[in-house]
């Protein structure tokens, strides 16, 4: 057990639980606040969605996070909001008055979890006025399911709370007391741990220590070992606090400019870095999960999960991207192509972090093109997801580049397939050549979101949609898997 100290609604707050106590087990099971409700347990319906503010940053707007995936832990020194804090007295908040007034809810299950989400969108309205597009309201409530009314009423809320009067509560930009630092003896390498270091070498210190201990940033993905297999988690390094971690820094390495991007950035935090550079991959980001997730996610966890269907290694992949990893005796970087092993394997020692990745800019003339399969349009896994880098030069295809998620093991690139485009015209054959060699260099998987003869086919048909896209530049191959 350790102490959490932390803001509840403007209420402080001490908590004494286990490392694997989720803020949603915090809220029900130890302090009876039971407004926030447990819908998935896997951070997809947004039922259980609570706001987080840093205490330095109360110039800024509340997050909206899943409660079910993110530890109760990373609640120290933080201001936690929850639905039961909303309303002043009799007064509702205007996200609740226009509800309300939009008869916006049915059974009221999912409730919460929409009106948190809204209490969101509100304050980043407050501090920074803005004109609420389809495209900003669809990215807040994304992450909401509501399984027994339509979307309309919600939508109108969303669009009229503006105009409710309202004031900010007293508590309301009140930041937690900064807690002491913690000058208790380290347990035993076997007892319970929630370490939370906040510097590289304090990280890569507990990491040698405790090198069986689980490394947790986001938890989106971790925490379903709780939440869905109901495994204990009780020893934990969290690096989300880890200062190094958290810098995107412009420079040139390897001969290449670009940019490090520490491995605790959030998808949130590089969405202006991409929307400038990367606007294929800044739209990516909108595909791979919810603004909650978005929030929560980080780039490192999403490289060291070593899934072979996660979302953003293949595209670092196609862009040339490094990455560094840290110990207590130092650093080293190794392209990110030779980071995955094999299933769920990559080339980090047990004391080693990832520290950061290097994302090298595009080169002039070059072009990203980046394409997912998934059942659902939103927030859901990828079936098959393929990333093309190239230059297009005079009609040839140059500094060829293509990778794979879901077509292998690990991420992959395919490089028979970049060799019989590279310095080619384009033509119909030169592709139908590349789709053989793509045939022959992989043999995918069949799980529940495809088998292999569909992955197959999937990926041969995202190149032939490279090649139509080459053939007609100014002309829109097939709809857009995204509605704007």
């Amino acid at each position: 057990m350790a102490t959490i100290e932390f803001l509840l609604n403007g209420t402080p707050k001490q908590c004494d639980v286990s490392p694997d106590t989720s803020i949603l087990t915090l809220l029900r099971d130890h302090l009876g606040m039971t407004g926030t409700k447990e819908g998935c347990a896997s951070g997809d319906c947004g039922a259980c969605t609570v706001a987080i503010r840093h205490p330095t940053e109360v110039a800024s707007a509340f997050e909206s996070v899943n409660a079910c995936i993110t530890p109760a832990h990373q609640l120290k020194g933080r201001h936690l909001v929850t639905v039961e804090g909303l309303a002043q007295g009799e007064q509702l908040h205007p996200a609740q008055q226009a509800m309300v007034e939009c008869h916006a809810s049915q059974c009221g299950f999912c409730t919460p979890g929409i009106v948190m989400s809204l209490f969101t969108l509100h304050t980043a309205q407050q501090q920074h006025p803005f004109a609420l597009t389809p495209e900003r309201l669809e990215a807040v409530l994304g992450g909401n399911l509501c399984r027994c009314t339509g979307y309309r009423p919600i939508r109108d809320a969303a669009l009229s709370m503006a105009q409710q009067p309202w004031q900010a509560p007293a508590w309301f930009d009140a930041s937690p007391p900064l807690s002491a630092a913690d000058k208790t003896a380290p347990p035993a390498d076997s007892a319970p741990l929630f370490a939370q270091p906040s510097t590289l070498t304090e990280l890569t210190k507990a990491r040698r220590r405790y090198p069986d201990a689980r490394l947790v940033a986001g938890a989106t993905d971790l925490w379903l070992e709780t939440t869905q297999r109901l495994e204990a988690l009780d020893q934990l390094i969290d690096v989300s606090r880890v200062n190094e971690l958290q810098q995107i820094a412009e420079t040139t390495f390897q001969h290449q400019p670009g940019w490090w991007v520490g491995a605790g950035v959030t998808y949130r935090q590089l969405e202006p870095l991409f929307e400038q550079h990367f606007p294929t991959f800044a739209h990516l980001l909108h595909r791979l999960g919810s603004q909650q997730i978005r929030n929560r996610g980080t780039l490192g966890g999403n490289i060291a999960n070593a899934s072979p269907i996660g979302d953003t290694p293949p595209v670092l992949m196609a862009l040339n991207a490094w990455v560094e990893v840290a110990n207590d005796d130092g650093v080293r970087q190794l392209p990110l192509d030779r980071f995955f092993i094999d299933y769920k394997q990559t080339a980090l020692a047990a004391d080693e972090v990832i520290s950061k990745v290097f994302i090298p800019a595009l080169k002039d003339h070059a072009l990203l093109r980046i394409w997912k399969l998934s059942k659902r349009r939103e927030d859901d896994i990828s079936a098959v997801l393929g990333a093309f880098c190239y230059r297009w030069e005079d009609g040839i295809m140059r500094d060829v580049r293509i990778a794979f998620g879901g077509m292998a093991a690990t991420p992959k690139r395919a490089l028979n397939t970049e060799a019989v485009l590279e310095g080619q015209p384009l033509s119909k054959s030169g592709f139908q050549a590349a789709q053989q060699a793509l045939d022959d260099e992989f043999q995918p998987m069949s799980d529940v979101r495809g088998s292999q003869h569909y992955r197959q086919q999937a990926a041969r048909n995202l190149l032939e949609r490279l090649y139509l896209t080459l053939s007609a530049p100014n002309q829109e191959v097939m709809l857009h898997a995204y509605a704007h």
